[in-house]
Formats: C-alpha cells, structure tokens, sequence
C-alpha cells in the first residue's frame, strides 16, 4: 500500500471516530487531506472502494506482521479474536462495515486466511473449515457489534432486562430467568467463556473430545 493511500485510509477512520462511518464521504475526506475530491479517485476510485479499504486497515492493525510460530492454533485464533475486540473497542463503528463488507482487500484476506490455516492445523475436515471460519467470524464481528452498540448493556438499560419484566404469561421463558437477566454483566469472562466453547466445538470437529 502506498503512503499516501494509507494517509488517506488513516483520514477516512479519523472521521468516522470523530463524527461516525455515515460522516464519511469523498468530499469529507478531501477536505480533511487537503485535495480536491477528483485528485482521491488516484488512489481510492469510489466509496465502495474506500470503504473496503478502512476494513483492510483494520484488520491490517490486528494481524501479526508474522505469525508467531511457536503458538498454537488456539493461542492463535484466541489471539486475533482479542485483537478484533479491542479494536472495535477503539473504533465503536467499525464493527457495522466489517459486518456489511466482504473480505476482498489483501489484509481482510489475510485475516480469513489465519483462521483457515489455524482450524487446518486443529484437524478439522478441509469440507468443515470454510463453514466454521464464518461461524467463528461471525461470533466475533457480532459480539463486538452488540458490546459496542450497547445492546449488552446491563441493569434497565437492557432491553433484555426490561423484557423481563413483563408478565410470566406473556414471556414464560424470560419469566424464569429474571433473577439473572438483570444482574451486571462481565463482557470480558463471557467473551472468554464463548471463545472456550469455540474451542470445544473446533475440537469436535476434529473428532476429539477434550
């Protein structure tokens, strides 16, 4: 990637952290590199192409430069799952475009790419591996999404929690469970406890059983 495309990239995140991904534009973007719109279609040649590229810068932030080959692959996928959270922690807003866009940029493939060749080296059956790499991305885009959009809010703030709330007849399942729907949550443990049951279901898959 050239230095002035990643210049440009660094800019479109720039504006989406300060005024959200709808703030980002191509005459937004610039104003804020200081060049007329046309003088962008060089190095970005539409929104489709610009907002592939914020993904690819992204996950280019997350992926080891190398892959450290003393790691498992567990220690790998779990690696790059935190690596995902902290980063749409970071950037509340990128969770939604990685969601809404296919991997199709050198980094968001790379991306993909690790978590083939880690369910590869776990054992799983080459006809599984595509099928879980988007079960696992998908749990992990998702969880970031819902964390950072505050759908996993905790106490009256949850939707969950105030549905709860509602009478037995209505809702018999949430009925059962109001003593826990309300109850501050760890994100951080359940986001642990999930990535373990990922494991387990790789390891199935596998054909082990621990």
């Amino acid at each position: 990637m050239s230095g002035r495309r990643e210049e440009i990239l660094d800019a479109a995140l720039d504006i989406a952290d300060e005024h959200g991904l709808d703030a980002v534009s191509m005459r937004a973007l610039a104003d804020r590199v200081g060049v007329t719109p046309m003088a962008l279609y060089r190095h970005v040649k539409d929104k489709a192409a610009l907002l592939d590229g914020m993904v690819g810068r992204l996950l280019a932030a997350v992926l080891p430069s190398e892959p450290p080959q003393e790691q498992t692959w567990e220690e790998r996928l779990t690696a790059l799952a935190h690596a995902f959270r902290e980063m749409t922690q970071r950037h509340p807003w990128a969770a939604h475009l990685l969601f809404s866009r296919p991997a199709i940029t050198p980094d968001a493939v790379r991306a993909v790419d690790v978590i083939y060749v880690a369910l590869i080296e776990a054992g799983v059956p080459a006809p599984q591996v595509p099928r879980l790499e988007r079960m696992i991305s998908t749990f992990v885009i998702g969880f970031a999404a819902s964390e950072a959009s505050g759908r996993f809010a905790p106490g009256s703030l949850d939707p969950r929690g105030r549905r709860g709330r509602l009478p037995d007849s209505e809702l018999p399942g949430h009925g059962t469970l109001a003593p826990w729907l309300d109850l501050p949550v760890d994100l951080t443990a359940e986001f642990e406890a999930d990535l373990e049951d990922i494991r387990r279901l790789v390891n199935a898959a596998a054909g082990r059983t621990d």
